[in-house]
């Protein structure tokens, strides 16, 4: 008999009155974060039974493909939005901006496993699955973890390296290999980046990979309940990445979380996070171990102690008493008998649209949460209970004080402008806001007490364009906020070069472009990296941070780019970027620079190079 299982969220704390409508919402199909049952094949059945019932199911359809669009914010691990991080789904891809925002509309995905991944340097994937349905778009929040060296060993003698939270690996002797060839040993230290995720953190919503779907040993999908999760990557002494050696195993020692200990099992499913199709598979077993799972593996990537479950969907919406929908408030389901540490939740779409799957024949209090980064008291909260088949709760409507519907217009000397958009701060979160075609935007959206202070801010992509951030203070019911302007600073950033005479150009928002620095070198390095989207133009640089400012000259380091096709291309002397300008963090990093590079095929090939470019600086 399977436990009780949820997907795992966090609580947001609010301070408000809600009111509820009665009005049957039609079962649909889920769209972000955590979605809805998948719709299935028929070539293959089985039954599944537990707590008294019985469920026919069928393997699940992973091909079938639909258009969907995707956004959201990216942090780090301290909560600092990121700027520059690449976003992949489907076939399309895009970078965040300097709140850490992302968007893909109109993208082909995998209708029952849509997948959207974020990836920086320095940074383990951040990787997020949902269920696409027309009407309905992803939002998610993703924090990405760092790639923290927890240790080293021999990879003649083995050893074991120990983190902190007690999660631990036993490598035995010989069992690595280069990851690019399974055939080549590996002989030398061996360093182990290494992350532990608690299924009961506040943030584990955020960080973990997927929606806490999987395929069973039998490909059958499952909702899972995590008794913990860690992410591994294993380089060498020069940063090759490395895996386990074929016919090897290493042991993994899981750290049970206290609240989650006493429902623990004494035998568990191990679980490996699948980046591709974004759903875990289930591979081997682990064993309890006073408060600690141990099991062995064969590769390196995500793993997860579960339980699987079947599920029903669940669905309902979320508005405002003008029946106004209301995004990106969070919704928490925690059942009311075992396993009671571990929740289902996600954020409203767009559309103020909720789904997710819940385990049947269980009892449940579903609870609402204002956009607040503390903890309290839930607004709203009703009990229901789950038998076998999918359950469409009445829509919720917000009301009271917890609800700020905010209008205003975005303009330019008096001119209303279309093309932009409204960032908000609200001092633990970053929202954005369409605009209409008119320059007016509306949106309504959760406080936390009766009166709140957020930093407003307008952009226009027409013009490359932003205006002078607003402090204004929300309360409930309705706000008009001074008109704001769009037209005074310029947000533009490109990477313009020609070589040998042929010009190449990337151009941000269509194209992506990325500006870090390296903390490593002495003096540090600035590095900038330009890709255009289309796939037409590749370009990355780097040059020393010697006292930079505007007005400096910076040495250029290295230059890789479209039209020199050696990778191992080498500059001529020593050129240098005229560095034109240089803002503050979130600011613009501009210079220039002249430089000839030699390369082959045939070796020795001169190339002679003109740049300029424009970066938002994250570092």
């Amino acid at each position: 008999q399977y436990h009780t299982a949820m997907l795992k969220h966090s609580y947001i704390k609010p301070n408000s009155m809600f009111s509820i409508q009665s009005k049957k919402i039609a079962v649909a199909a889920m769209a972000f974060f955590i979605a809805s049952v998948s719709i299935f094949v028929v070539s293959c059945q089985k039954e599944f039974s537990g707590d008294g019932f019985i469920v026919t199911e069928t393997q699940p359809d992973l091909t079938t493909k639909i258009s969907s669009s995707v956004s959201g914010f990216v942090t780090d691990e301290t909560d600092a939005a990121v700027n520059g991080a690449s976003v992949q789904a489907g076939g399309s891809s895009t970078t965040t901006d300097k709140y850490g925002y992302f968007s893909i509309s109109n993208v082909q995905v995998v209708k029952n496993a849509a997948v959207v991944t974020v990836s920086k340097p320095g940074y383990f994937n951040g990787i997020k699955t949902f269920i696409a349905s027309a009407g309905h778009s992803g939002f998610f929040r993703i924090k990405l973890l760092p790639k923290t060296n927890q240790g080293n060993f021999d990879a003649a003698t083995g050893g074991t390296v120990t983190l902190t939270n007690g999660l631990s690996f036993t490598f035995p002797a010989g069992a690595v290999v280069l990851a690019s060839s399974s055939s080549t040993a590996y002989t030398g230290q061996v360093s182990v980046a290494a992350q532990w995720l608690n299924p009961t953190a506040n943030d584990i919503h955020q960080t973990m990979p997927g929606d806490l779907r999987g395929l069973d040993s039998l490909d059958f999908m499952r909702t899972l309940t995590s008794y913990g999760m860690s992410a591994t990557e294993l380089t060498g002494a020069s940063g090759e990445l490395l895996q386990v050696a074929p016919g090897k195993k290493v042991t993994i020692t899981f750290p049970i979380p206290p609240a989650a200990n006493s429902s623990a099992p004494s035998t568990i499913p191990l679980w490996y996070f699948n980046e591709t199709n974004g759903l875990w598979k289930q591979q081997g077993n682990a064993v309890k171990s006073g408060s600690t799972y141990v099991g062995e593996v064969s590769h390196f990537s995500w793993w997860n102690c579960d339980l699987p479950n079947a599920t029903v969907p669940l669905t309902f919406d979320i508005v405002d008493a003008a029946n106004h929908p209301v995004s990106g408030v969070y919704v928490n389901i925690v059942p009311t008998s075992t396993n009671s540490w571990s929740h289902a939740g996600g954020y409203t779409d767009s559309t103020g649209h909720v789904g997710v799957l819940v385990t049947a024949n269980a009892q449940y209090t579903l609870s609402i949460y204002g956009n607040c980064g503390t903890w309290g008291n839930p607004a709203y909260t009703q009990n229901f209970s789950v038998g076998t088949t999918p359950v469409s709760l009445d829509t919720i409507v917000l009301a009271g004080p917890s609800i700020a519907n905010v209008s205003g217009t975005v303009e330019c000397t008096g001119a209303p402008l279309a093309d932009a958009y409204v960032i908000m701060h609200n001092g633990y979160y970053n929202e954005r806001y369409a605009v209409n075609a008119d320059g007016t935007y509306s949106f309504t959206t959760t406080i936390c007490s009766s009166s709140a202070p957020v930093i407003l801010v307008a952009e226009n992509l027409s013009t490359m364009q932003s205006g002078t951030s607003q402090t204004f203070t929300l309360v409930s019911g309705n706000n008009t906020v001074p008109a704001l302007q769009a037209c005074t600073f310029t947000i533009e950033q490109f990477i313009h070069y020609s070589v040998n005479g042929t010009n190449y150009s990337t151009d941000y928002p269509a194209d992506s472009i990325y500006h870090g620095v390296n903390t490593q070198t002495t003096p540090l390095a600035s590095y900038v990296y330009g890709s255009g989207n289309a796939g037409t133009s590749s370009v990355n640089f780097s040059f020393t941070q010697n006292s930079i400012a505007a007005g400096s000259t910076q040495t250029l380091l290295t230059f890789y780019a479209n039209g020199i096709p050696d990778s191992s291309a080498a500059l001529t002397g020593t050129p240098v970027v005229n560095i034109t300008e240089y803002g503050n963090v979130g600011e613009f990093i501009a210079g220039n620079f002249v430089c000839a590079v030699t390369a082959g095929p045939p070796p020795g090939t001169a190339y002679n190079v003109t740049c300029s470019f424009r970066a938002r600086r994250r570092q």
